[in-house]
């Protein structure tokens, strides 16, 4: 032992450590230099972290645009570990993700995600191949026959509006407070409905909690504790930090929709199924027999989980979105108004029906969504063979990041993409008009399968708002549209005057 410490003395710790130091480089560039005809994008990535001093995750949404005007609209980075390809723009998007579909359809798969349902099923979000298309396919069909995109599904979202509204005039008028709380309750009510059978309660304290913590946690999703993790997952288990905390918090959530699914165990009925969580405890015996289907318990309470998060926190934050650009732009919100007054007047609540006679609301909406860009750097993809996208070649396996920032506010498709103009989606007759360019529920193999139920929940929820209440800033305080970036782009906390019409 002295022998070895004589040996590591002085110049020989100087040798060891400038080893260690070549072989970290030597091995890093093996392992993530970029492959013949990869597309370019900044030189000179550091080891291990590669392009991470680059960029401040907080805001990577907008310092991708820059990287795009420097390398094009089809460039790669390194967001600390392998090499990342970034698609900017509607046509890049478009031709990835629509015109080359089936070559762009699988998640990445990340070891904090494993960890978090503690290496088991990937449910509806993460998984691939076989699984996924399987689960895919039986989520629309349970949920169609539940109403998702149908008429039959009104009356619900119709009394939650109901719900809602008194919920509001219970805050007295002219008294500010958040909305925040309300909505992400009344929202996700109508999920909870299709996937647990039940609503909650605006004062159910264990249903707030959940809730809160879904929201506090997403925030905490894009920082760079999650990327270590990523990369180095062995030691960060071990590492005190926030990644801990959010792999604890998204087991509460699970562990929440997990006593769900028992209590339905106890009384299913399967002659009478009530909700998706019935139906897919039917399934399993159907399926038995084919286990890579992923029709189990485990992957029963990942898949509810992905949709009750998923149905709750992106419509929730698009209302948010929309009840700020109403106190931001009082003449929008006076011109949709009187749009309501005249076509639905104040007897009865607005209905689907009414939309198309609604054009400038829904143009409102529509540019909600995409100035809101709730989702601005889209959820990945990976390659699932050798691709050939322009000039350049991205091997399988390969994450693959559609920026929606990009696509919704490209200069060469929108007139004024960094203004709030509804006037993107009306004609010159003031009809409503459809953008091929609008993809804020993304777009090809993976487009968010619940597009149809947000689309009725934001048009009822929207116009049964504003068809009660005019919409306010506390007196004395000019409104911002500041927001936080986690894993959705959400409107910093604010206060509003709800003022009964």
């Amino acid at each position: 032992m002295r022998e070895l410490f004589h040996i590591l003395d002085g110049s020989g710790v100087t040798y060891v450590l400038l080893f260690f130091v070549v072989f970290v480089i030597c091995f890093d560039w093996i392992k993530y230099r970029k492959p013949r005809g990869f597309p370019p994008g900044p030189p000179w990535s550091l080891p291990l972290i590669g392009d991470g001093h680059r960029v401040e995750f907080c805001r990577l949404h907008l310092q991708l645009l820059k990287f795009a005007e420097k390398y094009g609209n089809i460039f790669s980075i390194r967001l600390i570990g392998p090499q990342v390809v970034v698609l900017n723009g509607y046509k890049a998007v478009k031709e990835a993700f629509v015109d080359q579909g089936e070559n762009f359809a699988d998640r990445p798969t990340f070891p904090i995600s494993a960890d978090i349902v503690e290496g088991k099923s990937l449910g509806l979000v993460e998984s691939n191949g076989y699984v996924w298309k399987q689960q895919r396919r039986f989520a629309l069909f349970t949920l169609k026959n539940f109403g998702l995109g149908r008429k039959s599904l009104e009356p619900s979202i119709q009394q939650e509006c109901r719900c809602l509204n008194e919920e509001i005039c219970d805050q007295k008028g002219r008294s500010p407070f958040n909305p925040q709380r309300l909505i992400h309750n009344a929202v996700s009510n109508i999920i909870c409905v299709l996937v647990f059978g039940d609503r909650f309660e605006y004062n159910n304290g264990e249903f707030q909690a959940m809730l809160k913590l879904i929201s506090d946690t997403i925030k905490m999703e894009n920082g760079i504790w999650v990327q270590l993790y990523n990369l180095v997952p062995g030691i960060m288990r071990h590492v005190p930090g926030p990644h801990l905390k959010m792999i604890s918090r998204w087991r509460k959530v699970t562990g929440f929709v997990r006593n769900k699914v028992e209590e339905h165990r106890e009384d299913y009925q399967p002659s009478s199924p009530r909700d998706y969580i019935d139906c897919f405890l039917d399934e399993m015996e159907k399926w038995k027999h084919d286990e890579a289907a992923g029709f189990d318990l485990e992957n029963l309470a990942i898949c509810t989980s992905d949709l009750f998060i998923a149905g709750t926190e992106t419509t929730s934050t698009t209302l948010y979105w929309g009840l700020l650009y109403m106190i931001n732009y009082p003449k929008i919100q006076r011109k949709v108004q009187e749009e309501i007054d005249r076509v639905i007047g104040s007897s009865r609540p607005p209905a689907l029906q009414d939309r198309e006679s609604m054009p400038y609301t829904n143009a409102v909406i529509h540019e909600t969504q995409r100035c809101g860009n709730i989702l601005p750097l889209n959820l990945g993809r990976v390659t699932t063979k050798d691709t050939k996208l322009r000039d350049y070649t991205i091997p399988k396996g390969t994450m693959v990041i559609g920026s929606l920032t990009s696509v919704l506010f490209d200069e060469s498709v929108w007139e004024t993409p960094h203004s709030f103009n509804p006037a993107h989606f009306l004609d010159g007759q003031g009809s409503f008009r459809k953008r091929d360019a609008f993809l804020p529920f993304s777009a090809g193999k993976r487009v968010c399968l619940g597009e149809q139920l947000a689309k009725m929940e934001l048009f009822l929820f929207f116009t049964a708002l504003l068809q009660r209440f005019s919409f306010a800033p506390p007196e004395g305080v000019k409104p911002t549209l500041e927001y936080t970036v986690g894993f959705t782009h959400c409107p910093k906390p604010y206060e509003l005057c709800a003022i009964p019409r």
